[in-house]
């Protein structure tokens, strides 16, 4: 069984201060909760950016660069930049999506299928995902592939299949995401059958289900991913005050559990990436 890969999710596009004040909203808020998340145990943090003033969604490059600029002057985390953008309003949304990718992060995550979300169509349309999977190889970085139901895990095996992922795939196994796959062992189960041969596999799982679906990928030898995007309580009640308390939570019980978490380095070369000396910490 592979170490432990915790990947920290930041801040998401949805929540707010209303509801955790804690959400960070500035390029530098972000990567001063990733760089904590990254000294209590992540390897990965997934960066979202937002208006610094007022949290609203956004998708600019230079809050992007920024964060990523931070991140690599003061640490070896692997930053995975979101292509979601699903507020994203551009003549070309689809070219739009792909700035990140030439940041030159380590990861970008790449939506795989289309889904009913927030009152909305979440599209991801076949073509746009082939040609992101497409650009994303050219340039080096490696998709983490979102996967919201089974059939996402099968279109994500299709473009392994033909050649436009780079060994191993990586898959974001993403449970109790309104409409899609609900956050319970079944789903998981039936998600992870579908996986490819050698595909590394990571589980999120929104709210209350955080802690137990991650719990259950440990235990079967999957990675997991935690932080406010998906959840903004430690406890019944009671909120965190950073994201670095779900990852101290998660290298905890890691450690209960007996699976060894994985260094930014050790990371690296279970998922294929080239390696990046750390920074000061």
């Amino acid at each position: 069984m592979d170490k432990l890969i915790i990947t920290a999710a930041l801040c998401g596009s949805v929540p707010t201060r209303q509801q955790n004040p804690h959400v960070p909203y500035s390029p530098q808020e972000i990567a001063e909760e990733a760089l904590r998340c990254w000294r209590a145990g992540a390897s990965v943090v997934h960066v979202h950016v937002r208006d610094p003033q007022s949290g609203a969604p956004a998708f600019e490059r230079h809050l992007f660069a920024e964060v990523v600029e931070r991140l690599r002057a003061e640490s070896d985390v692997i930053i995975n930049l979101t292509t979601s953008a699903f507020n994203l309003e551009a003549d070309d949304p689809g070219q739009a999506r792909l700035m990140p990718v030439d940041l030159g992060p380590d990861l970008c995550s790449l939506d795989v299928g289309s889904l009913n979300f927030r009152g909305r169509v979440f599209s991801n349309p076949p073509d746009w995902v082939e040609r992101a999977a497409a650009y994303m190889l050219e340039k080096g970085v490696k998709p983490e592939m979102e996967a919201f139901e089974v059939g996402h895990v099968v279109q994500a095996s299709d473009l392994v299949a033909k050649g436009l992922i780079a060994s191993p795939p990586w898959f974001q196994l993403c449970l109790g995401i309104a409409w899609g796959a609900p956050a319970d062992l079944d789903s998981l189960l039936a998600l992870k059958a579908r996986l490819p041969v050698g595909a590394q596999w990571s589980v999120l799982g929104t709210g209350a289900s955080q802690l137990p679906l991650t719990t259950h990928a440990m235990l079967m030898g999957g990675h997991v991913r935690v932080g406010f995007e998906d959840n903004l309580y430690l406890s019944r009640g009671v909120k965190a005050d950073s994201n670095a308390r779900f990852v101290e939570r998660a290298v905890a019980l890691a450690g209960l559990l007996q699976r060894p978490v994985a260094s930014c380095a050790e990371a690296r070369q279970i998922l294929g990436l080239p390696g990046r000396e750390p920074q000061r910490a």
